[in-house]
């Protein structure tokens, strides 16, 4: 059975948050205490912001950019900026430092990227790095890219873990304009002596809150230690704490902070919570509700990987069209799942925590939290990726 709850209560800072742990270990086995109320119905929250995004529509055309940008901006169906946009880009224009505080799905990847596209069309000798905590969201900012500058001549490396070393070294050869890596690849390459980041005028760290909950910390203060102290610094994050407040100003100078972070959760996604009751399983319940016709496109998530493979593989016995997602899947594999799902060659894909980032998929009807996530943070990401570009969507958490 659904219980229903609406987004009426006001938001307390919740009690489970995100710890600093090693890399190599995994939190996402510890179980949280307490209830799935204390995350649902979450309202308004403030952040302190330097900026605020200004409320006025902007055009993408109005903008004095160079006009094969342009074109392609808007050839990839980009009209109006999102408030993140409207601010950051003027900023990042100007050579300012930015600390970008947004929702999941507000476009912050384009904020950084289309400056970024513009100053390399002005200076072809200009280089930038962007870090990612996880290989999704490394491929999904590498695509954007590729869209926004077709025909342009950018070169860029895609430097991820679980992918042959040897082809990225290659790439780095050829100097690229960007390289997009995450953290412990770029390490071992600088380690190699492949990557010289000496070069480099701009460095882009993205969801730098999970950065840290991933243990990243160490790696990244590593990488940073190799850029040029002059150098443009962009760091963007859905969340905010005093631990990655003073990572970041340890590592610019007066930077313009932006906020757009006017919800924690959207109100166009309805969020429920599904009871087992006892005498049922999971799998039972999970099966009555996604062969309902109003589930057309739907991201699970479980805990563990073990999970997410026993979740797969009986869905699939039941003759539901199934992939899968999860850290020790071969990279390829990962990226064959995450296109099924796009191209709707299947309807369901069950994923770790791995998804909850980086994943950015259009038209998610339903996303089923088979577990309760071990943080706050964890639930709104996980959420977030329904109801995109403010279309409605719902989001389901089990509880036996």
């Amino acid at each position: 059975m659904y219980t229903n709850h609406r987004q009426s209560h006001s938001f307390g800072r919740s009690k489970f948050r995100s710890q600093r742990f090693n890399r190599f270990s995994n939190r996402r086995f510890q179980r949280p205490t307490g209830s799935i109320n204390q995350y649902i119905a979450r309202a308004t929250v403030k952040t302190n912001s330097i900026q605020e995004a200004p409320a006025r529509v902007i055009q993408f055309d109005s903008l004095d950019l160079p006009e094969n940008l342009k074109t392609n901006i808007i050839r990839h169906g980009y009209t109006e900026l999102t408030p993140i946009q409207a601010s950051g880009i003027p900023a990042i224009r100007d050579g300012k430092d930015v600390i970008g505080i947004a929702n999941t799905g507000t476009g912050k990847t384009a904020a950084f990227l289309i400056p970024l596209i513009e100053k390399i069309l002005k200076d072809r000798a200009y280089r930038a790095l962007i870090i990612t905590p996880t290989r999704e969201l490394a491929l999904q900012i590498l695509e954007e890219l590729r869209r926004f500058s077709v025909g342009m001549n950018i070169n860029s490396a895609f430097c991820i873990g679980q992918s042959p070393i040897y082809i990225q070294i290659k790439e780095l050869k050829r100097n690229p304009n960007v390289v997009i890596g995450t953290p412990g690849r770029l390490k071992d390459l600088i380690k190699r002596g492949a990557l010289d980041l000496q070069g480099f005028r701009m460095i882009v760290l993205d969801e730098a809150d999970q950065m840290l909950d991933m243990g990243f910390i160490h790696d990244i203060r590593h990488i940073i230690s190799f850029l040029p102290e002059k150098r443009q610094s962009l760091f963007f994050s859905a969340t905010m704490s005093t631990q990655i407040d003073n990572l970041i100003k340890s590592f610019v100078k007066n930077p313009v902070t932006i906020s757009v972070k006017k919800r924690e959760t959207t109100e166009h996604i309805r969020q429920n919570i599904v009871k087992v009751e006892n005498g049922q399983t999971k799998i039972e319940v999970l099966s009555k509700l996604l062969g309902q016709e109003e589930f057309k496109k739907v991201l699970i998530f479980d805990r563990t990987k073990r999970g997410v493979d026993k979740v797969t593989s009986r869905l699939y016995e039941r003759g539901f069209r199934v992939a899968s997602i999860h850290g020790d899947k071969p990279q390829h594999k990962r990226h064959q799942a995450i296109r099924m799902f796009k191209e709707d060659v299947v309807k369901i894909l069950v994923a770790t925590d791995v998804a909850a980032r980086g994943i950015d998929v259009a038209n998610i009807s339903h996303v089923i939290n088979l577990d309760i996530p071990a943080t706050y943070e964890d639930y709104i990401h996980r959420i977030g990726r329904t109801g995109r570009a403010d279309k409605s969507g719902v989001a389901l958490t089990f509880s036996e």
